[in-house]
């Protein structure tokens, strides 16, 4: 659905001093860190979340990341991917990063959760524990600038050969997370005939 907020191109919605969730390898809740110390050298495991939204037609919305951002600006990730902040949950995060990302939200579904670890060389690392959604939207596309250098739909087909021939222009998180949704969590991906689980989070 287009949200009721009001929506602006440029407004600036990320800032180093937001306090970002720490936990450990289960996911426990540990601290917080500035986002900032949490992606500096090799980064301190923080929550993260990574978000899949398909259109009717079965085509995931992509953007490709601002110039301005300190990690992997200007390569193409999936629909939208940050971080709750301190007391915050993940449905609540996850509606308030589509609305100032792509001026929309849409309902979710947790699919999995996962550690993983990426440098982008002395700019600094992303260490998260990171929770994967999907979810289907027709709504208008609407981006914020300063996030989002551009977008598009593409047909999972057409992204698997992309990846494959030209794994440079994609961040890793993308490519991690891509590589088990089309393998073992196919079946749960809207718009592939499959029968999605209806949970909103992990239980």
């Amino acid at each position: 659905m287009v949200d009721d907020h009001r929506h602006e191109a440029n407004q600036v919605v990320s800032f180093d001093s937001e306090r970002l969730i720490l936990v450990d390898a289960d996911d426990r809740e540990i601290g917080h860190a500035s986002k900032a110390d949490a992606h500096a050298g090799r980064g301190i495991l923080h929550r993260a979340f990574s978000l899949f939204v398909f259109n009717g037609a079965g085509e995931l919305l992509l953007q490709q990341r601002a110039m301005g951002k300190p990690l992997w600006p200007g390569y193409w990730a999936n629909s939208c991917c940050s971080h709750p902040r301190g007391g915050e949950d993940m449905d609540t995060a996850t509606q308030r990063r589509l609305r100032e990302e792509l001026g929309f939200t849409c309902p979710l579904e947790f699919i999995y959760k996962f550690q993983y670890h990426a440098e982008f060389g002395e700019a600094g690392s992303e260490t998260e524990l990171c929770w994967v959604y999907a979810g289907r939207s027709d709504a208008p596309v609407r981006v914020n600038d300063t996030e989002i250098a551009a977008w598009r739909y593409v047909k999972p087909e057409a992204l698997d050969r992309e990846i494959a021939e030209t794994p440079e222009r994609f961040t890793p998180w993308l490519k991690m997370e891509w590589q088990r949704l089309r393998g073992e969590f196919a079946d749960r991906l809207p718009g592939t005939g499959g029968q999605p689980s209806r949970r909103k989070r992990e239980a």
